[in-house]
C-alpha cells in the first residue's frame, strides 16, 4: 500500500475552485499581451475597458482545463519514454536558474560560469536519482541573452536526460525550439517525443507578463510541453493564509490554462509552481520552510482533482551552505511532496532561497531522494507466511543473518546507501579521516565526474549543435564560446 499526504478535502477543493473562478471574473487578470488578449476576446472573455485586464468566464476555463491531457512523457536522447508527468508517479531533478554557485574549496558564492554548468550536468546524469536534468545556473561568461540557450547547449551536449527548462525571451525560446528539433532530428520528431518541458511563470498577484503570456502561445503551438509556475507569495503577494494562496494559484493558473488551450487545444501543460510563505522577520522567502511544502502539496492536491499533471519546487534550503539545515529542509520538503504524488519535483541542489546551486547538495540531496523513493515503494509482502518458516531451528539465537532468505531479500528491504552517508562504527569513521558529510560529499563529487563518460551522439549532429551556439554567440558580440571541460 502506497503511504500519501492529502492536506484537503474535497469539499476545501470544491471551494477552492468556486473562489479561483470568481477572481478569474473579478478582479479578473492582466494580461500585457495585447495578442493574447484579443484571444482570448474571441472566446468570450470579457476585455475590461481601458485597461489590460481580462475577465475569464468560469465555463472557458473549464474547457480548457478539460481540453488539456491528463499525462504526456519526455523522452532521452534515445527516445525512450523515461519521465511520466501523470497519476503519482514521482520524479526529481535539480533546481533551475540559479545565478551563484557554491565554492567547495572557499565555501564562497560565487557568480556560476560554464565550467560549474558542465560540472553540475555531469553529477546529476551520474546520479539515478534524478529522472531529469535541469538548466541549473546561468552562466556568466557569457552574454546575457544567451543565458536561456546556451544552459540548454551545454545540457544537451552532455547529457540523456529529459530536460526541464525555460526561456528567458520570446527570442530565445524560437532558438531554443530549434536547437532541440535539430537533436530530435526534426521538428516532428520533437513533438512525438518531447525531450524538454518549459517552465512558464506568471508574475504574482494575477499578472501574465507580455512574454509569459505569449510563451504559453508558442510552446502550445510549436507542440513542446509548457509547466506553470505558479509563484504565490503568502502575506506578500498573495493572501497571507495558505487557503488563500491556493486559491491564486489556482486562478494564475487556470488563466494560463486557457491561454494555452486556446492556443492550441490539447497540448501538454502542467499545474507547477514555485510558492512560498514570506517570512515577515527578515523579509525573506523560505523555499525550505515546511508550510511552503504544505503549499505545493495542496495546490497539487487540487491539480490531481482537476486530472493534470503536477510539479513543484522543493528539496531546496535556505541555508547558505551544505550544513544540518540544508539537509533538514531539503529531505523534509522532498518527502513532503513525494508523499502528495507531485509529478517533477524540482529544486535539489539549491541553496539560499534558489539563487545557488552546489554539487556537493545534489549528492547529500539524492540519497534524500532515495530514501523518499523507498518509503514510496512501501511495505511489500515478499514471504508467505510472513514471519513464522524462519523460526524453524532458529534456537533462540540471533542467526537470521545465516538464513538463505536473508541474502536473498536484503538488498530488496533495504536501500542500500551511497558513501555520503556514514553508517560505520565511531572508531572506524575516525580511522577513515572523520570526514563530514560534506566533505565526503567532495570526494562523491570528484568521482563521479572523473568516471562522466561524454553521451555518444552522430557527430554531424554534434558539429551543427556547436556552429548553432558559435553562429548565436557572434550575433551577441561573443568571437569564441567558453572552452568547455
Amino acid at each position: 500500500m502506497r503511504p500519501r499526504t492529502e492536506l484537503i478535502s474535497l469539499d476545501l477543493i470544491g471551494r477552492i475552485l468556486e473562489e479561483a473562478f470568481q477572481l478569474l471574473r473579478s478582479p479578473g487578470i492582466k494580461i500585457r499581451s495585447q495578442e493574447v488578449r484579443a484571444l482570448l476576446a474571441d472566446n468570450g472573455a470579457i476585455l475590461v475597458d481601458n485597461s489590460e485586464v481580462v475577465q475569464i468566464p468560469e465555463q472557458l476555463g473549464r474547457r480548457a482545463i478539460e481540453s488539456a491531457p491528463a499525462e504526456f512523457w519526455l523522452y532521452d536522447r534515445g527516445g525512450q519514454p523515461t519521465v511520466r508527468y501523470g497519476g503519482d508517479d514521482v520524479h526529481f531533478n535539480p533546481g533551475s536558474s540559479g545565478v551563484n554557485i557554491l565554492d567547495p574549496q572557499t565555501m564562497e558564492h560565487r557568480p556560476a560560469q560554464t565550467t560549474d554548468l558542465v560540472k553540475l550536468i555531469k553529477v546529476t546524469e551520474m546520479l539515478p536519482q534524478y529522472d531529469a536534468q535541469s538548466t541549473a545556473v546561468i552562466c556568466n561568461d557569457v552574454p546575457e541573452d544567451l543565458g536561456d540557450i546556451y544552459r540548454l547547449y551545454l545540457v544537451l551536449r552532455y547529457s540523456n536526460k529529459p530536460i526541464v527548462t525555460g526561456a528567458f525571451t520570446t527570442e530565445g525560446a524560437r532558438r531554443m525550439f530549434e536547437m532541440l528539433a535539430l537533436v530530435a532530428g526534426g521538428s516532428g520528431a520533437m513533438v512525438e517525443k518531447p525531450m524538454a518541458v518549459f517552465d512558464v511563470c506568471p508574475t504574482p498577484p494575477l499578472v501574465w507578463s507580455d512574454f509569459g503570456a505569449n510563451n504559453l502561445v508558442d510552446l502550445a503551438r510549436a507542440g513542446l510541453p509548457a509547466q506553470i509556475v505558479s509563484m504565490p507569495l503568502a502575506g506578500a503577494a498573495a493572501p497571507v493564509t495558505l487557503l488563500g494562496s491556493v486559491v491564486q494559484h489556482a486562478a494564475e493558473c487556470i488563466s494560463g490554462i486557457t491561454i494555452h488551450q486556446l492556443a492550441q487545444s490539447g497540448a501538454p501543460i502542467v499545474w507547477g509552481g514555485a510558492p512560498a510563505i514570506f517570512d515577515m522577520r527578515y523579509g525573506t522567502t523560505p523555499m525550505g520552510a515546511m508550510e511552503t511544502a504544505m503549499l505545493d502539496a495542496t495546490y497539487a492536491q487540487v491539480g490531481k482533482y482537476l486530472e493534470l499533471p503536477t510539479h513543484a519546487y522543493l528539496g531546496a534550503s535556505d541555508a547558505k551552505i551544505v550544513d544540518a539545515q540544508a539537509g533538514l529542509e531539503s529531505g523534509a520538503t522532498a518527502l513532503v511532496g513525494a508523499l502528495a504524488g507531485i509529478n517533477m519535483i524540482s529544486g535539489p541542489g539549491m541553496l539560499d532561497f534558489l539563487a545557488c546551486q552546489s554539487a556537493e547538495k545534489l549528492v547529500v540531496d539524492a540519497e534524500a531522494i532515495a530514501m523518499t523513493k523507498r518509503l514510496l515503494d512501501g511495505v511489500e509482502v515478499r514471504t508467505d507466511p510472513l514471519a513464522t518458516s524462519m523460526y524453524g531451528d532458529f534456537g533462540f539465537k540471533a542467526d537470521f543473518l545465516k538464513q538463505k532468505i536473508t541474502r536473498e531479500l536484503f538488498g530488496k528491504e533495504q536501500h542500500l546507501s551511497s558513501k555520503v552517508i556514514d553508517r560505520n562504527s565511531y572508531r572506524a569513521w575516525r580511522e577513515t579521516g572523520g570526514l563530514d558529510t560534506f566533505d565526503r560529499a567532495k570526494l562523491i563529487v570528484d568521482e563521479l565526474v572523473d568516471k562522466f563518460e561524454k553521451p555518444d551522439f552522430a557527430g554531424r549532429q554534434a558539429t551543427e549543435l556547436t556552429n548553432m551556439m558559435a553562429s548565436l554567440a557572434k550575433d551577441e558580440g561573443m568571437p569564441t564560446l567558453p572552452v568547455l571541460p
